[in-house]
């Protein structure tokens, strides 16, 4: 049975078996029958209907022509298929290498005027250094298995990165404490990386906002996974297995005030200067 981690997802399934079921129902059959004139179980045409088990193309193509509704084939197909991209699992997106999906999300990002990031577990890519870069890269196609195209991938990502500094962009960013101690590469590379983040605070696109380990979350908010709004209408979340799409309002919304929420916590200026240098220092 496959699952899916949001209820955006969720809903877009729903809906799509629901629109197969009314052509069922219009056609004036059975499940029963269904599953004949497309040679499948009726359990099949059960999990479809009742968005247990997602459709391939080919699956609904057979559904359109058993009900008599090829009219409706390509539009259900489009359906389908605008709900597998709401979840998208890394080895899809990542199985040519890193370096095209660097380059696929260089027009949003040229698109987007308000950046808000949260990140618990590794600096943002836009604040990225190289060094950091490759050798988060190198980890992630090494625990993957996915393509070594790191060397390009890193240079694709710094061409995107250029966002912060040129254009009409404005980046809200906040970075859990544990952001800053989590060693990606060795120590020059992290010194690098913190010492870029001291730097990037300077930038008029950008607030940056640190959230310390000892904070209180009492009726607050607890750390989340990392996630990045775009222009408050589209959220992408970072899952290990997947990177999951966000467009539903109200869910949009959700990641807006749980954002605010982190940004009660955090802290800016000489404070967030200060846990930077801490980090450093802590490399000695």
């Amino acid at each position: 049975m496959s699952q899916f981690p949001t209820s955006s997802v969720q809903e877009a399934r729903r809906s799509l078996a629901r629109r197969l079921r009314e052509l069922r129902l219009d056609a004036g059959i059975t499940g029963r029958e269904l599953a004949a004139r497309c040679d499948w179980s009726v359990a099949k045409s059960s999990r479809i209907e009742n968005a247990r088990t997602a459709p391939s193309d080919a699956d609904i193509r057979a559904w359109c022509n058993a009900c008599g509704a090829d009219a409706h084939t390509l539009d259900l197909i489009a359906a389908n298929r605008q709900a597998d991209s709401m979840y998208m699992q890394w080895r899809r997106l990542q199985r040519s290498g890193m370096k095209r999906l660097q380059e696929a999300a260089a027009p949003l990002y040229e698109q987007t005027r308000l950046f808000r990031v949260y990140a618990s577990h590794v600096v943002p890519g836009f604040l990225q250094t190289p060094g950091y870069a490759e050798a988060l890269m190198a980890t992630i196609a090494g625990f993957r298995g996915t393509p070594d195209d790191v060397s390009d991938a890193v240079e694709a990502r710094m061409r995107r990165s250029r966002v912060i500094y040129e254009g009409d962009h404005r980046f809200v960013t906040l970075l859990e404490e544990n952001v800053l101690h989590h060693r990606v590469g060795n120590a020059e590379v992290m010194a690098s990386q913190l010492g870029s983040l001291l730097a990037s605070m300077a930038l008029p696109s950008m607030s940056l906002g640190i959230i310390p380990a000892a904070a209180p979350r009492e009726q607050m908010m607890w750390p989340l996974e990392q996630f990045t709004v775009f222009d408050d209408a589209r959220v992408h979340v970072e899952l290990l297995a997947a990177r999951v799409t966000v467009t539903a309002p109200s869910e949009v919304d959700l990641y807006l005030r749980a954002m605010a929420k982190l940004s009660e916590l955090a802290v800016h200026g000489a404070d967030a200067r200060a846990l930077i240098v801490r980090a450093i220092e802590a490399l000695r």
